[in-house]
């Protein structure tokens, strides 16, 4: 059997460093960086919420999964999911995080203002996940601009 030589270094089983072989972020880029991560951490925490209500866990007997309607349960089990995973994508600030995090916010809009019925009219959900978007949208531009300088 061929082993590897004792000074062959194998970098892919290195852990992850947030500064290796960058030169230096810009001040609006490490801002985007840190917003991401506290989404990320926003998100986690609203599909570990959307997970307990598939669970049951601190809900009363009346108000279990089961009981809720079909577009309720439906709508519950996407943000579940969708929320965990634009945590991931998030917290490694990568592209695609952005993106699920981006349909996420949509899809919440959405369904609290097309779809009240759902989970009921909350103007604190959307006044707060449209001041987000907003915020986000104006550092990815900040961001942009400092990247073409």
């Amino acid at each position: 059997m061929n082993e590897p030589d004792a000074g062959t270094e194998l970098h892919g089983l290195d852990p992850v460093r947030e500064h290796e072989g960058v030169e230096g972020v810009g001040r609006w880029t490490g801002r985007l960086i840190f917003f991401l991560r506290v989404m990320a951490g926003v998100s986690m925490f609203k599909g570990l919420y959307h997970w307990s209500q598939v669970c049951g866990i601190g809900v009363g007997p009346a108000e279990q999964f089961e009981y809720h309607s079909i577009a309720w349960q439906t709508a519950t089990v996407f943000f579940a999911v969708i929320d965990l995973v634009a945590a991931v994508g998030l917290w490694l600030a990568a592209a695609w995080g952005a993106v699920i995090w981006l349909t996420a916010v949509a899809s919440m809009l959405a369904v609290e203002i097309f779809f009240p019925q759902v989970f009921g009219s909350g103007f604190l959900t959307v006044a707060v996940e449209g001041v987000l978007l907003a915020l986000y949208l104006w550092l990815a531009l900040k961001s942009a601009q400092e990247h073409l300088e």
